[in-house]
């Protein structure tokens, strides 16, 4: 007797598809069907409308005094973040330009930027003048100007950041709002968890709908990678090997204990380090972040030394040395075509100007423009450690300004006059953004920032705190960025490490400050700046596998619950030369974080949108990415076809933040405040005014005056500017406080 083979398949409960056209989602469940059995029909299944999910009402009671004082006071810092960032004067999605190229073979993968990263013909110059004042750059129109002290772009003040800062902590430190938000943000948490579990297959219904698209096939971006630590070790043990046994005899290092002798070659090299290329293995290479590294960032440091040996960092991982950086060039063009071949995943490199040397930057240009680098999937920060105690004691700097002027006098010269520096011109057109990088466990003493003087004044060997150096980069970016935009160039965001270890002050100068920041770990021991960065929407690169090997077991990072709050949030990798053991390190932080914590495939696709919106990659890129109106809050900004996000967890995402700023601004959803989602672009090729005059502050609310503009936006938008000759950089020596006024612009066209 024969018997039929035995089927996985369940018996069907229902009769075929074929009798209908189309399978919705209610025919489904009245059907009783399974997730198989939509998957197999995902052609006929229609998504839900995202207006059509289960949702979880909670009424509002009636206000406390309590609630108000709390709403007050997150309204004031809100306030205070809106007058010191950078307001574009025309956001970046309206009127961009174009990709270069529009050919069928580039596709919406590799989507030309709106330059050439490489053009020869540079714009002309133009007549500004920029002159320093207490550590800011103010711009004039021409030397005219300046003799009547008229300035184009004024810069800030010390003293009104630091007032301002001081207004913050307050905030951040008063006991009822910091119990407001505590609430809130546990309020927001399980609403979270039940809309899943009131919606988790409707998602997965709409996902399922959405043909081609999957997590593996969305773009997503390392906005949070740091270009010497870019590749994994065993790809960079690789390398080492290959140029070893194939290239020995370049000579590629100076005579360190002979200057007059004869430049060594790699063989001699290797020979002087007793190695031998057949003895090699990761384990003698010791780049690999282990057990040892937890809270010893001085240990951390050390694992950038290949085979423990300064010598090797210097030929391989240096772009300034004996061979000006070609093994460095070669290992990134390798990393690009591995980029490349993965496809949807990109990368934002930091790599490092120290402000020790004033020739950086031109020398970095040079290294980029003779190497060739460029890449589609790429683009680069410009990452300033903060290391001036160090080279005080050596005696390369007499002062914080001396580090200021080589970190910003060359770029304000390439921007005035582009064939000044023609490398560092077209450089710049790369950089999306600027960032502050160092041990911030190292303890360090609160210091009133109301007493500090000007940088020319610190000429001490000990380093400057935090909030001093973000207050001194993001103060030039922001003058940086205005006359880079009058000139129609790309600007730069500021993105900062932040909240990985040490004092909470350093979250809360970059709440005033940044536009993201990475790490932010230490959110989690403030409610009132977490809630505010909610309310925000601030972005927060997390590097979790870097935190596990340095400051935070996995078991303990804060990134599962910031998510389910609605903070944005995404991931990054940081360094994975130490902690990555593919050459698919992105790929590894999501893979390790959907085990670990759970992550539905809409979480991972949510946390890599929020990657592409977190990056500086150009609007017309993004669109291509994301959707043409990816710029939109909510469902109107989501293209499932594009995301793989089904828009019904984006409504739920906005329609709650809308909730919360009701709470907050009194029932009433402001539309004109610039660091709120609901900002709404009113057209006229401005923001309008407010950044500067406590009457003109959004929502309502009102501060000191006197602070005038800061950065922010990432309004990349890739044009080229024009100008005429003669503007030259050079100290001010009047008294400053007369060019300062009230923010907005003046009748005489200076923009403040």
């Amino acid at each position: 007797m024969e018997h039929a083979a035995p089927s996985d398949d369940p018996a069907p409960m229902h009769p075929a598809v074929d009798e209908e056209d189309t399978l919705t989602s209610a025919t489904l469940d009245h059907r009783r069907s399974t997730m198989r059995s939509a998957a197999a029909n995902f052609k006929r299944l229609e998504p839900p409308s995202p207006n059509h999910f289960r949702r979880l009402s909670v009424t509002p009671g009636p206000r406390t005094s309590f609630e108000e004082h709390s709403a007050k006071n997150l309204r004031r810092a809100v306030a205070l973040r809106e007058r010191w960032l950078y307001r574009p004067q025309v956001p970046e999605w309206v009127n961009y330009r174009k990709p270069r190229t529009t050919n069928e073979d580039v596709s919406s993968v590799f989507v030309s930027p709106p330059y050439d990263p490489f053009e020869p013909r540079l714009p002309p110059a133009s007549d500004h003048v920029c002159q320093w004042y207490n550590g800011v750059v103010n711009v004039f129109t021409n030397r005219v100007n300046v003799m009547r002290r008229q300035p184009l772009i004024r810069g800030t003040k010390l003293h009104d950041f630091a007032r301002d800062l001081v207004a913050l902590s307050a905030i951040m430190n008063d006991p009822d709002t910091r119990s407001f938000c505590h609430r809130r943000l546990v309020l927001l948490q399980e609403r979270f968890n039940m809309y899943l579990l009131l919606n988790d297959n409707q998602e997965r219904l709409e996902q399922i709908a959405v043909p081609h698209r999957d997590f593996y096939n969305v773009s997503k971006v390392d906005v949070h990678v740091h270009h010497s630590s870019m590749t994994n070790q065993k790809h960079l043990l690789t390398f080492i090997k290959h140029k070893v046994k194939k290239f020995g005899n370049e000579t590629v290092l100076a005579n360190r204990e002979d200057p007059n002798g004869k430049p060594l070659t790699l063989n001699q090299v290797f020979k002087s380090l007793d190695l031998q290329p057949h003895e090699l293995s990761v384990d003698t290479l010791d780049v690999h972040a282990d057990n040892t590294t937890f809270h010893r960032f001085d240990r951390f440091n050390l694992k950038y030394n290949p085979f423990g040996q300064s010598r090797l960092r210097e030929v391989f991982m240096k772009t300034d040395n004996f061979i000006k950086g070609r093994y460095l060039a070669e290992l990134t063009r390798e990393v690009f075509e591995d980029l490349r071949s993965t496809k949807y995943q990109n990368s934002e490199y930091r790599i490092s100007i120290y402000g020790r040397d004033a020739m950086e930057w031109d020398k970095l240009g040079t290294w980029f423009e003779d190497h060739r680098l460029f890449s589609h999937n790429v683009r680069w920060l410009i990452q300033i450690p903060r290391l001036f105690s160090i080279y005080r004691q050596m005696g390369r700097l007499n002062s914080f300004q001396d580090m200021l002027d080589n970190i910003f006098n060359p770029v304000f010269e390439a921007t005035v006059d582009p064939g000044s520096h023609p490398q560092v011109s077209r450089l710049l057109q790369q950089i999306v953004g600027f960032d502050t990088v160092d041990d911030e466990s190292q303890p360090q003493a609160r210091v009133d920032l109301r007493r500090c003087g000007p940088p020319e004044t610190w000429t001490s060997d000990e380093n400057p705190p935090y909030s001093y150096y973000s207050f001194f980069i993001y103060s030039n970016l922001a003058v940086l960025n205005k006359l880079r935009e009058s000139k129609g160039m790309n600007t730069f965001a500021y993105r900062p490490h932040a909240g990985e270890a040490g004092d909470i002050e350093h979250l809360a100068s970059s709440f005033l400050l940044a536009h993201g920041i990475n790490h932010g770990l230490n959110l989690k021991k403030s409610p009132v700046l977490q809630y505010l960065f909610y309310l925000t929407q601030m972005g927060i690169a997390m590097s979790p596998l870097s935190n596990n090997a340095l400051f935070c077991e996995l078991t303990k990072n804060p990134l599962p619950t910031f998510f389910q709050r609605g903070l944005n949030v995404t991931l990054s990798t940081d360094d994975p030369l130490q902690f990555a053991f593919t050459r698919e390190p992105l790929m590894e932080e999501y893979s390790v974080a959907a085990q670990v914590w759970k992550l539905s495939n809409t979480d991972l696709c949510e946390l890599a949108r929020n990657s592409v919106l977190q990056s500086g990659f150009e609007a017309c890129v993004k669109a291509a990415w994301l959707g043409k109106d990816w710029y939109k809050s909510g469902e109107a900004g989501n293209d499932i076809s594009r995301t793989n996000v089904p828009s019904i967890r984006l409504c739920y995402r906005y329609e709650t933040l809308l909730e919360e700023l009701k709470l907050i601004y009194d029932d009433g959803v402001p539309r004109d405040i610039f660091v709120l989602p609901t900002f709404v672009y009113c057209g006229g090729g401005s923001y309008g005014d407010g950044m500067g005059d406590g009457e003109n502050v959004r929502g309502g609310e009102t501060v000191a005056d006197g602070v005038e503009v800061g950065v922010e936006g990432d309004g990349h938008n890739g044009r080229r500017g024009v100008g005429n000759e003669n503007d030259v950089i050079q100290r001010a020596n009047y008294d400053g406080a007369s060019l300062m006024s009230s923010a907005g612009v003046a009748s005489d066209g200076q923009i403040m």
